[in-house]
């Protein structure tokens, strides 16, 4: 496989090698009359495609998939993606309009996936590029488009760049990371704190100095000051547009830079999750040249029409995540509030960040999720001792599809799917959980595989046992079964997102109403075609809500409920209750 990777012996720019289609292409042109296609690159869209409309997103809802888990074609025990491929026919009925795969790359799989070992090509646990073409075209002809996960901060140590570069303090890919010596003998350069516990420096004793790593010790971090590695990255990103991969979910933003002058940490009082001595990240993320890079990167992709940036954005505050948009909207299309997913399901809470957000400086679009392979479900996360797990599934999926802005939805999301936490240190696969157990059991549980039907291994597959045992309630939960449900998680997804498609009110503003109401999260969308009330009961107990307290004068139809009863004026929500309806604003003449 031919690549774009341009080496630190050719610094300068060589019109060649960055466009070795163009070559081709001028080859074909001199030998005689030959129509060249390139055939490993996707077809352009059909014109009914949206995708070239440059705000498709907006109205999106988007599909976190994480590959091992998915579907398992070959019946190895682990997910693929063929695998995805047969399973789009179902993507499709749910309604959703892009999925985000977690990394698919070649790699040691030491943090499944997040460790690169080559940004071109596929893993063959997960297939060949033969099967993302595939994927692509099968999506298209779906209206579904593929988005990838992008390793930016790190490969892995396997990485050939990194080989090369621990060979040798002379090697020419030496730079391609951060090197350093200690302050003395078995003494790191500083006190940096690894995410995943203990130094983030690790000595190599083949040349005498310490490699920087903000994750694991096998995930390097690559070196953003050089330019070589820029321009190799910018590639990457190049190479899988013109594939037809509709744009990148980009890891770790915040830490692609370090402070230059490697200076400590301020240390806080108390230990940290790892047993380490607690630090203020000054000057491990969010230095100032995140921000320079990434607008980069978005000059890059905005050369292919459509596609989109997501950024994993852990922001302390609202004025952290704005910045990701940039200074004129011309960085991150959706830096994802994760935030919020460390917040108590809280009306005040929801109302203080969520109105931070939607009042940003440069009009940027609000992204928001609420589970993701990193981070225990929702359903789990949020549902008290005792409560009814899919009324609160129900309540999450009706709140992040109708708020304003865009839904990144966790696979099983829509099924009621529930955490599957290992019980014995033993059957822990994740090394974080291996690392923090028994404090912390990892993230195996919001991983396990998705439920298809109620045979055995939930229609994961039908061969080897999978590679993280199913959830708990894949006999009950699970696509065939909800299916066939009027009232069931999937059911309510799919109208949820068929709302979302359909009723021109959520396509318009927003407004909160009633924002001191600690019980009911309600909100109004409104278009010049139309007006929705939201009405969402965040806690366990049963509430009424006025019509005129949530300034309504008089609801149209209900759109969608569950555990809602409308009483003339007055509505009543269940616990967990969810009120969706048409109506007529009190303001209205």
């Amino acid at each position: 496989m031919k690549t774009l990777f341009e080496t630190p012996k050719s610094p300068h720019w060589n019109f060649a090698a960055y466009h070795p289609l163009l070559r081709l292409l001028v080859l074909a042109l001199i030998v005689g009359s030959v129509v060249f296609s390139p055939p490993a690159l996707a077809k352009p869209d059909a014109d009914a495609d949206r995708a070239n409309s440059p705000d498709w997103w907006k109205q999106a809802v988007i599909y976190e998939i994480y590959p091992r888990s998915f579907a398992d074609s070959d019946n190895n025990g682990i997910g693929d993606l063929q695998g995805i491929v047969n399973h789009l026919p179902y993507l499709q009925t749910l309604g959703v309009d892009a999925i985000w795969i977690t990394p698919i790359f070649p790699s040691p799989q030491a943090d499944f996936g997040y460790d690169v070992a080559n940004y071109e090509a596929v893993d063959p646990t997960y297939g060949t590029l033969a099967d993302v073409d595939c994927l692509v075209a099968e999506g298209r002809q779906r209206g579904i488009k593929v988005l990838l996960d992008f390793v930016v901060n790190h490969s892995s140590e396997s990485n050939a760049w990194f080989q090369a570069s621990r060979s040798s303090r002379t090697n020419a890919f030496r730079d391609y990371y951060i090197w350093r010596d200690g302050k003395g003998p078995g003494q790191p350069p500083n006190n940096w704190h690894s995410l995943f516990g203990g130094p983030a420096w690790t000595f190599d004793p083949t040349t005498g100095q310490w490699y920087f790593h903000q994750f694991m010790a096998q995930e390097p971090d690559l070196n953003w000051r050089n330019p070589v590695v820029e321009r190799n990255m910018f590639n990457v990103a190049r190479w899988w547009c013109q594939r037809g991969i509709y744009g990148f979910r980009l890891d770790a933003v915040n830490a692609l830079f370090e402070d230059p002058k490697l200076r400590d940490n301020p240390t806080l009082p108390g230990k940290d999750a790892n047993g380490d001595q607690k630090q203020k990240p000054k000057y491990t993320v969010l230095m100032p040249e995140v921000h320079h890079e990434l607008q980069k990167l978005r000059r890059v992709t905005d050369h292919f029409p459509g596609r989109i940036l997501i950024a994993e954005t852990w922001s302390g505050n609202s004025d952290e995540l704005i910045a990701y948009y940039g200074p004129h909207n011309h960085e991150i299309q959706f830096p994802m509030y994760l935030s919020l997913t460390t917040l108590p399901l809280s009306s005040h809470e929801l109302w203080a960040h969520i109105k931070a957000v939607e009042a940003n400086r440069v009009a940027g679009w609000p992204c928001f999720a609420l589970s993701n392979h990193d981070i225990r479900r929702a359903a789990t996360r949020y549902t008290p001792p005792g409560m009814n797990t899919d009324d609160v599934a129900k309540l999450i999926g009706a709140l992040l599809i109708t708020i304003r802005g865009t839904p990144v939805l966790y696979y099983g999301e829509e099924l009621g799917m529930v955490n599957n936490d290992p019980k014995r240190l033993e059957d822990v696969l994740d090394p974080m959980g291996r690392r923090l157990w028994p404090n912390d059991k990892g993230r195996d549980g919001e991983r396990s595989p998705m439920q298809w039907d109620a045979s055995t291994n939930a229609g994961f597959n039908t061969g080897a046992k999978p590679w993280l045992p199913v959830g708990p309630n894949y006999v009950t939960h699970n696509t065939v079964t909800e299916s066939a449900e009027p009232d069931s998680v999937l059911n309510f997804y799919r109208a949820l997102i068929r709302l979302r498609h359909e009723n021109p009110a959520f396509s318009g503003d927003f407004e909160p109403v009633d924002e001191q109401d600690s019980h009911v999260f309600g909100y109004l969308r409104a278009s010049p075609k139309g007006t929705a009330l939201v009405l969402l009961n965040i806690t366990a107990q049963p509430v009424q809500v006025g019509l005129t307290d949530a300034n309504v004068q008089q609801v149209s139809s209900i759109l969608l409920s569950h555990g809602a009863h409308l009483d003339q004026a007055i509505v009543r929500l269940d616990p967990f209750g969810v009120l969706i309806a048409a109506v007529e604003p009190a303001t209205a003449k």
